[in-house]
């Protein structure tokens, strides 16, 4: 059957992937049906000749009508190889007549409809070995897959599409066994079951998994002993804490080495601030240009916590220049966050091409830096280190400032304001360039990632335009995007919230939602994170299991159901959800919401041991089951400040509630003395004697878990 269908492997780097970037035109020679949409990776395949159609009812129906085979071809808006597959083979009226004699074509923007790329996407891993994007598939018309692949060159492609085609009007019935062959893989895929052996969690099971863990990491230059290089933040944020709260120093080492050198490298925009997806090399230094929301958001928190622990001046720039990038580039009017950045750009001539827009030539560089050009070369690498290709040159830094000073005989405040000046010099020489093309559409699960980011920042920062920013993040989510009937939808655009929304869009905004809870002490944030857990029991929970569905049970029937279990570059929805049942359960004494979250671990906790890096979220969780987890609530008109100063100390297993009140909430219950105001530090319930010191409620707390 393989070779029939002639199967073909596309070994991938997960790598982003954008259709063609055309130049304004006028006329088109062709429009499809995808002009009616409103996503941006749509809107591209709007005038290829290929007749594209978006996934909906009609759609499907269309193929049944026809007895067509579905085409199903899956990207989204901010990279290179879906580009270039357009461009190729989209674009090319031979090749859209094989695919529209013989199959109904449907566009999909995985970030719109997540729901459907997890199942392809599967499918795609379970032929081939290996996913990524674009991600092809070919399916009978009922949507049952059977072929599949990721990025195929011209000539490949359209023999592969004829080959099926033909196969498909001979012999039917073998492309059918093979398509319920498959569909039943997909749906055993990372099936769960209930464990229903006694909950147990323990350090000893924690510290074999991140020993096994330890074994993939590059210690000289961080991240995983390969490339290309994903900075993976809940991976990070996870050894982190183990690492601090062990006191391990070897890990401790490692994770400094990586933020340190993601920091540094050309995956960090040296020049206007914020993140890429990933690094294509070991050393952290040309990345696939595109920018993602949700990377950004992550690493904001990861940084923030960072800083908190080393109070290394380089974590806190990081956060800072991030997200000035986020407030310039990436914030609609509203207070809404966008979602991507292309990495393709037009160069002087007119011509699409990668990294355009961030790359400098020597000569550039010269004009513009005039007398200090080599003291910002030796400080950027503009030389063989800092070398990508075509003669151009991708910033990338070896030292900090201190060592960088002292090598180089300049006063270290001299060389801070030089640096500034040439990051704004050239920010402002950028803006001359066409700039990378903007996916505008707003998600709600990336902007809570986001949301968070902010929340996180403010947390350890103290900088009130970082909370001013996360509120009217936090309002716009609950007024634009919170339905009447309690539910979220997932996506927002041109004024329009559109798409019931899925097990991530709850899961992320009810976390962000108690993380704003505890820095405002606004009751109204962790009443909204119930109301919304509470939805989520109603459209995702599977009793049996006691986990939860990717998609609501009044969503589209696909193929199958998910759920979404494994910890990626966004941790899974179900083990954000279980971490804040866990809080929740403590918030309001549900016994509910605590089972919920135990039998949920306890679920996955077989997979965990071996495969570290994929549960990193799930062992944040594990690590607050196994050790002392602290209820810190504080009573008094100055709550918020004991609270400000408890939050420059890193203590990652605990919650805080508070009031400037008196309160009827469990935690905060019988708790409120007039004219003082109050810190108690509490154990399931156990309280230590209240204090009136942030310093002495410290002492009070053991953070380690030795």
């Amino acid at each position: 059957m393989y070779r029939i269908l002639h199967v073909i492997t596309v070994v991938t780097f997960l790598i982003s992937c954008q259709s063609q970037q055309k130049k304004d035109k006028v006329q088109h020679k062709y429009t499809n049906n995808l002009i009616h949409e409103t996503s941006p990776y749509l809107l591209q395949h709007a005038h290829n000749p290929v007749n594209w159609y978006a996934w909906n009812d009609e759609t499907l129906a269309l193929a049944k009508k026809e007895n067509k085979l579905m085409l199903i071809s899956v990207g989204y808006a901010a990279c290179h190889w879906c580009h270039v597959m357009e461009h190729e083979s989209f674009e090319n009226d031979s090749v859209a007549k094989i695919m529209n004699d013989n199959f109904i074509n449907i566009k999909i923007d995985r970030e719109e409809r997540p729901d459907i790329d997890q199942i392809y996407m599967t499918a795609v891993q379970l032929m081939t070995k290996s996913g990524g994007w674009p991600l092809n598939c070919v399916t009978l018309p009922d949507g049952r897959p059977f072929w599949g692949g990721t990025y195929f060159p011209k000539e490949e492609w359209t023999s592969t599409l004829t080959q099926i085609a033909t196969l498909y009007k001979k012999d039917p019935a073998k492309v059918i066994s093979y398509a319920e062959n498959l569909t039943e893989g997909i749906q055993q895929a990372e099936l769960v079951s209930y464990n229903s052996d006694e909950a147990k969690f323990t350090k000893s099971e924690l510290e074999t998994t991140v020993k096994n863990w330890s074994s993939y990491f590059d210690k000289d230059l961080g991240g995983m002993n390969s490339a290309p290089k994903f900075p993976m933040p809940n991976n990070y944020h996870f050894l982190l804490r183990y690492a601090e709260q062990t006191q391990d120093k070897n890990l401790k080492a490692y994770v400094h080495t990586t933020l340190e050198k993601m920091a540094f490298g050309g995956i960090f925009d040296q020049v206007g601030g914020g993140f890429a997806r990933y690094s294509t090399d070991k050393k952290w230094h040309i990345p696939h240009f595109e920018k993602m929301l949700y990377d950004n958001a992550q690493l904001v928190s990861l940084y923030s916590d960072a800083y908190l622990i080393s109070k290394n001046d380089l974590y806190k720039e990081t956060v800072y220049r991030t997200l000035e990038f986020i407030e310039r580039e990436m914030t609609n009017p509203e207070g809404g966050f966008y979602s991507s950045l292309d990495a393709d750009s037009l160069n002087e001539d007119g011509e699409l091409e990668e990294g355009a827009f961030y790359v400098w030539t020597e000569k550039e560089l010269k004009e513009i830096l005039k007398k200090d050009f080599d003291l910002f070369s030796k400080y950027y690498n503009v030389n063989d280190f800092g070398l990508w290709e075509h003669n151009k040159y991708n910033f990338i830094r070896t030292q900090n400032d201190n060592k960088f000073s002292k090598e180089n005989n300049i006063d270290i405040q001299l060389l801070r304001s030089k640096v500034t000046t040439w990051q704004h010099t050239l920010l402002k020489e950028r803006a001359k360039k066409n700039r990378p093309r903007l996916d505008d559409k707003t998600l709600s699960s990336w902007n809570a990632l986001m949301l968070k980011g902010y929340i996180d920042a403010y947390r350890v920062f103290n900088d009130d335009n970082f909370l001013k920013i996360a509120l009217k993040n936090a309002n716009f989510l609950k007024e634009k995007q919170r339905r009447n009937d309690g539910g979220l939808n997932h996506n927002y655009k041109n004024g329009r919230s559109t798409i019931n929304g899925y097990l991530e869009d709850y899961a992320l905004v009810i976390e962000a939602y108690i993380s704003l809870y505890e820095i405002t002490l606004d009751q109204n944030w962790l009443t909204i994170s119930q109301e919304l857990t509470d939805y989520c029991y109603t459209h995702f929970y599977d009793k049996e299991l006691q986990m939860f569905y990717f998609t609501s049970d009044e969503d589209q029937n696909l193929i199958t159901r998910k759920m979404e279990i494994n910890d990626n570059v966004i941790p899974a929805s179900n083990s954000v959800l279980a971490k804040s049942l866990f809080k929740l359960g403590h918030y309001f004494e549900n016994k509910i919401y605590t089972a919920t979250s135990k039998q949920m671990l306890n679920n996955i906790k077989k997979d965990m041991e071996a495969y570290g890096s994929g549960y990193a979220n799930w062992l944040q969780l594990y690590a607050d089951f196994c050790t002392d987890f602290y209820e810190i609530a504080v009573v008094g008109k100055n709550a918020k400040e004991k609270i400000k100063e408890l939050n420059q100390q890193y203590i990652p297993n605990k919650l805080i509630a508070g009031s400037l009140n008196k309160s009827d909430e469990p935690l905060l219950q019988y708790r409120y003395q007039e004219n003082e105001t109050l810190i108690y530090i509490c154990i399931d319930g156990a309280c230590k004697l209240p204090v009136a010191s942030s310093k002495k409620a410290l002492t009070q707390l053991k953070i380690d878990i030795k």
